[in-house]
């Protein structure tokens, strides 16, 4: 283990900032001019270096193809009212990517090496954090096994990195989402809960399925009945049902969303009733029926808030009530965007500056 280490910096002979046009950002198309790179050789985490973004070597008996020992983190960098930059809740992705690498039987990365790394690394490519409403720079921290060996193990040897991109709103509209009841995204003692690459890749096919069917996500159900909702395509999902914020319990088989969290914690600050518990495809379609259901939206890092304007249930569509400002998803959507490019008090301490 690390006790005490400096970041050797190798910066790009030249910037690509040239290449981010504000008005034309793709998520995931364009990258920053740095990465930070560290192996885990020996047993333990080698210095930290940031290096010019590039591609990797790697064996073609690399586990990490061979055996899906990969996982990663998603979150963001944003540009604040002072002209400054911060970070959203580093500390819960750090844990979280631990979580993930113990699922995996990967080694932990260390506080120091992923916050000191993570910092340097935004801090030398900052003019890369876009300003404009709706942007950010979204971060990449990821780890996959190194060893050129076909054998079912543990690899002794990992790479970890952080790759950053600047983006702008995800989606550009609500959202047409339809229950999926054959596939299953993940199952109660499986994975469902890291983020390891095997749980994306495996979703794919039913969601392009449902893309082929003029939806854009599914709302996944459990692996035994096919009756409660999990989560909406690569995000948390929630329901506004009875005027109380209603989500799935977080369980082996769902992600605990950092964004989810923070939506449920400005819920509490407001003093709507939230209820963490199984909410089946039944409950909600009865509730829309009978008026109950005011709101359904996807929460996640990449989307922050996604309204579900439409969902299909049974092979017939049905169209939520139309949003209005004082809708929940909208409030919380406008506070958390506030909050992290401070243009509002940060109550919680969720931000931490890049200094």
């Amino acid at each position: 283990m690390l006790d005490t280490f400096t970041i050797d910096i190798q910066p790009a002979a030249t910037s690509r900032l040239a290449e981010m046009d504000l008005t034309k950002l793709e998520f995931g198309k364009l990258f920053a001019d740095h990465m930070l790179t560290v192996e885990f050789t020996g047993g333990e985490w080698q210095a930290p270096r940031i290096v010019p973004y590039g591609p990797l070597a790697v064996s073609p008996a690399n586990s990490a193809l061979h055996y899906g020992q990969a996982i990663f983190e998603g979150m963001k960098a944003y540009r604040q009212a002072d002209g400054g930059v911060a970070l959203f809740r580093p500390l819960d992705n750090w844990h979280r990517l631990n979580t993930s690498a113990e699922r995996m039987a990967m080694p932990p990365v260390p506080e120091e090496v992923f916050m000191q790394g993570l910092c340097e690394l935004v801090k030398l490519d900052t003019a890369w954090v876009p300003g404009a409403p709706g942007s950010s720079l979204y971060i990449r921290p990821f780890m996959f096994a190194t060893d050129g060996f076909l054998g079912v193990r543990p690899s002794n040897t990992y790479h970890f990195g952080i790759i950053t991109c600047p983006v702008a709103s995800f989606f550009k509209k609500p959202l047409r989402v339809r229950f999926e009841q054959q596939y299953v995204r993940a199952a109660p003692g499986g994975a469902g809960y890291a983020k390891n690459a095997g749980n994306y890749g495996a979703a794919m096919l039913p969601t392009r399925l449902a893309q082929q069917q003029g939806y854009d996500q599914l709302l996944w159900t459990d692996a035994t009945e096919h009756q409660y909702i999990e989560e909406s395509g690569t995000m948390n999902v929630a329901f506004i049902l009875n005027n109380k914020l209603v989500t799935p319990a977080v369980s082996s088989s769902i992600l605990d969303g950092i964004t989810r969290r923070s939506v449920l914690q400005l819920a509490r600050d407001w003093g709507l009733t939230v209820e963490e518990r199984q909410v089946s495809s039944r409950e909600v379609m009865d509730a829309l029926a009978a008026g109950r259901l005011q709101e359904a939206f996807g929460v996640g890092t990449a989307v922050t808030i996604a309204p579900i304007a439409t969902i299909g249930y049974e092979g017939q569509d049905h169209d939520l009530p139309a949003l209005t400002e004082t809708s929940f998803s909208r409030r919380v959507g406008v506070t958390l965007e506030d909050l992290r490019t401070g243009h509002a008090p940060d109550p919680h301490g969720w931000m931490v500056a890049v200094k």
